[in-house]
């Protein structure tokens, strides 16, 4: 992301990531955080408190109000997996939609844990989207991106605990 850019980071909870992307865009770029969660927003505008270019929009992932092609960058960290159903398909279209052509979607996600105690709390998390599901993320991350995405690049966290994925090129 550069100076003057658009983002937007879906699920934004709390709104951590907001003002990270706030200083990356500078003053002439908007940073808009997105929730289904009014609760959350509230703790994030806090948060944002005197950023005039942070603007926070209660709505579903899955149904973005924006115009399309609209952001150089879209976020979403640690929230992704916990769409349920249908909204996860939805999401990374509507992600697809509003981003600018050749503009990233990145998704920052923890990664499989080696720790035996945290790899049965982390697969847990999955098990409450259900079994299905749960296993096509552990084992078909990037299929499930590159039905949405041509270009798909994974860095993994100098700790190794966190993943981020890249995805470019909408389909």
């Amino acid at each position: 992301m550069e100076q003057g850019d658009w983002a937007l980071d879906i699920c934004t909870g709390t709104g951590s990531t907001l003002s990270r992307l706030q200083k990356r865009v500078g003053r002439d770029g908007v940073v808009v955080g997105v929730d289904f969660s009014r609760g959350m927003l509230t703790v994030a505008q806090a948060k944002t408190k005197g950023c005039d270019n942070v603007f926070l929009v209660e709505a579903d992932v899955a149904y973005l109000p924006f115009k399309k092609s609209i952001f150089d960058a879209v976020t979403c960290s640690f929230a992704f997996y916990e769409l349920k159903g249908k909204s996860q398909e939805h999401c990374l279209h509507e992600t697809g939609r509003v981003l600018r052509i050749g503009k990233p979607f990145l998704m920052m996600e923890h990664d499989v844990p080696k720790e035996c105690l945290i790899r049965m709390l982390y697969c847990l998390r999955l098990l409450s989207m259900g079994p299905k599901k749960a296993l096509e993320i552990l084992r078909h991350e990037k299929h499930l991106l590159a039905g949405y995405f041509r270009c798909i690049d994974e860095i993994k966290a100098p700790s190794g605990r966190t993943k981020i994925m890249i995805c470019k090129d909408y389909n």
